[in-house]
């Protein structure tokens, strides 16, 4: 990370410290002393095993092959492209996984839900390299640190092709407002020509579409949803395609010129279309609304079958070289204060990867609505993908 890095993050913090990065509604006490409950199991001699269920797309090639070889732990390593599927797996219970990474505000919900356990950090030694804003930010969903390890984290912003958007827009000037490019028909009835993508994920499309209509993003009022579903659906025929899994290759391979999605989703399809040797002019957008904060995090299930591999898996990747070769690879920004100075020039001073203070003030900070309201959220995003 560069060298203003403290004050970014400092500059997150002054952002969003007082909004409580919304805790999850519809807590029961049954729940929440489930969550109390629900701690590390000791370690016993465990089969040399370890099982993680990640994000597409989110590794280092050597990270888990160095990890194997030190330890002589043999890793299962399965993806998946959205928070709901996780969520839905570790509802089901017997997931069969030792560590998964959530996004915060969801981890909130699965720690209410005694779907984690505790860490055991004195099984943590390289936990001291964990920049101390970042866990103060993180204590707001997880008190005391207690469950969650930051993986890494990024935002929900828009992503384009410039010269296949610039080619679509012809005369007409970027708007001032990035949001419009997938919001205003105005701009979406151009730019569909060249394809136009949006996340398969509404707990990331709504608390934007809520904003950019002038309501709370993290609103628990139905006819605030409806509000952004009928402004939604006024571009539904310009969409081609919902994907969380497959805009990288669909930004490097110049099959789509505007995306709804993550930042370093789009920094990496750059990245991809020249290593393919057909370079894009791909850039993630830094808003004047601003984007969608979220931290992807480490937690083990309350069913994990080798929760001592698993903390060693953890201590792994808080190494400075680790985590740093994490950022190197995926272009999103790591919580890991000593790994600063192992992270590419390049990369360390990307602004959209490591945002400006003032750019951090904008964004909408991680938060929850209660399980009514994700029902309404849901019922609305399939609306709107199916065009009913």
């Amino acid at each position: 990370m560069n060298l203003p890095y403290k004050n970014i993050m400092l500059g997150m913090l002054l952002g969003i410290a007082g909004l409580g990065l919304v805790a999850c509604g519809d807590k029961t006490a049954e729940t929440t002393t489930s969550a109390e409950t629900a701690v590390a199991a000791p370690a016993g001699d465990e089969e040399k095993v370890l099982n993680i269920y990640n994000w597409s797309d989110y590794l280092a090639e050597d990270t888990i092959p160095n990890f194997e070889k030190e330890t002589g732990i043999k890793v299962r390593y399965d993806v998946f492209d959205s928070n709901e599927i996780l969520h839905a797996k570790l509802m089901a219970k017997n997931t069969g996984y030792d560590i998964v990474v959530p996004s915060s505000n969801w981890a909130r919900l699965q720690i209410d839900g005694g779907l984690l356990q505790k860490l055991d950090k004195s099984k943590l030694t390289n936990y001291g390299n964990l920049d101390p804003d970042i866990l103060a930010q993180m204590a707001n969903l997880d008190p005391d640190n207690a469950y969650m390890v930051d993986w890494l984290w990024s935002y929900t912003t828009v992503g384009i092709n410039v010269d296949k958007v610039k080619a679509a827009l012809g005369d007409m000037p970027m708007p001032e407002n990035a949001w419009d490019l997938v919001f205003n028909p105005k701009y979406t009835s151009k730019l569909k020509s060249c394809g136009i993508t949006f996340l398969d994920a509404p707990t990331e499309v709504f608390p934007i579409a809520l904003k950019y209509v002038g309501k709370p993003a993290h609103s628990n009022n139905a006819d605030d949803y409806k509000v952004a579903y009928e402004m939604l659906a006024k571009v539904r025929p310009d969409i081609q395609k919902f994907s969380s899994g497959g805009q990288i290759d669909d930004l490097a391979g110049g099959n789509v010129c505007v995306a709804l999605g993550w930042a370093g989703d789009f920094n990496l399809a750059r990245n991809r279309s020249i290593e393919n040797k057909s370079p894009q002019n791909i850039e993630a957008l830094i808003t004047s609304m601003g984007g969608y904060m979220f931290m992807d995090t480490m937690v083990i299930p309350a069913d994990a079958k080798h929760v001592d591999n698993a903390h060693k898996f953890i201590n792994y990747i808080l190494r400075p070289e680790v985590h740093a070769g994490l950022t190197n690879a995926v272009t999103y920004a790591n919580p890991n204060k000593a790994a600063t100075q192992f992270v590419d020039e390049e990369v360390r001073n990307n602004k959209t990867i490591f945002l400006p203070a003032e750019d951090v003030k904008k964004l909408i900070p991680p938060g929850n609505v209660d399980n009514a309201t994700r029902r309404v959220m849901t019922r609305y995003f399939t609306q709107f993908k199916t065009g009913a």
